[in-house]
């Protein structure tokens, strides 16, 4: 994987433009502290990408389970900074107001770590099934499965809305799923199982015991 971060750029300045639009005063602490962290690695990366992703040759076989932490958080391109971070930006604002940000804070970290296992358990699956070795080399990186994940989290605490995707309306409690199948169609290239990873993480939160087993962590 070719690493073209570690630059200022056009999607880049556009995100920083929007989100002083905004206004810092104006996004939640946890929010901002995601961006924060997310620009600085765009700008400084820790790894190359090929060592930040995650994988099931990389993470499981060859137990590099800093990936699980590092995949996140880096971005191909920063145009895929970009759209991943208006996204986040947009939900963060809602969901930190509704869910407090000590509790957002948490599954932010929680859901990072969470789907890169289920992306994996993902891949490795399909490779047993269609008996395809080429699927444990799949190599994830980026923000978007956690955001898929919050997603379903803002669709369950917002029910009752439509979205609009491709032009379709589409009730908020489907909207995940028809989005993940969007995406596919426009950019095939992008991670099917790391944004499936994403919403079964935000469905294992919301209808699941995700949410119970965290509390219950956190002593709550």
């Amino acid at each position: 994987m070719q690493r073209r971060q570690g630059r200022v750029s056009a999607g880049l300045l556009l995100l920083l433009y929007q989100i002083s639009q905004v206004g810092l005063e104006n996004i939640p602490p946890v929010t901002l502290g995601v961006l924060a962290v997310n620009i600085f690695l765009f700008l400084n990366p820790v790894k190359p990408l090929s060592e930040a992703c995650i994988s099931v040759s990389e993470g499981f076989y060859r137990r590099d389970w800093q990936r699980l932490l590092l995949s996140p958080v880096h971005h191909a391109d920063d145009w895929h900074l970009y759209y991943n971070m208006i996204s986040m930006l947009w939900k963060g604002i809602m969901l930190e107001k509704k869910l407090k940000s000590l509790w957002f804070g948490y599954i932010v970290v929680v859901f990072s770590v969470l789907i890169g296992v289920v992306y994996m358990v993902l891949e490795f699956t399909l490779m047993k099934f269609l008996d395809d070795p080429s699927y444990e080399m799949n190599c994830a990186v980026g923000f978007s499965g956690v955001l898929f994940a919050l997603k379903v989290l803002n669709n369950h605490y917002n029910p009752g809305r439509i979205s609009n995707v491709l032009g379709l309306p589409i009730p908020s409690r489907y909207a995940c799923w028809a989005e993940l199948v969007a995406i596919h169609l426009i950019a095939p290239g992008t991670s099917f199982a790391g944004h499936l990873a994403g919403i079964l993480v935000g469905l294992m939160y919301t209808t699941g015991p995700l949410k119970t087993i965290m509390k219950a962590c956190a002593g709550i």
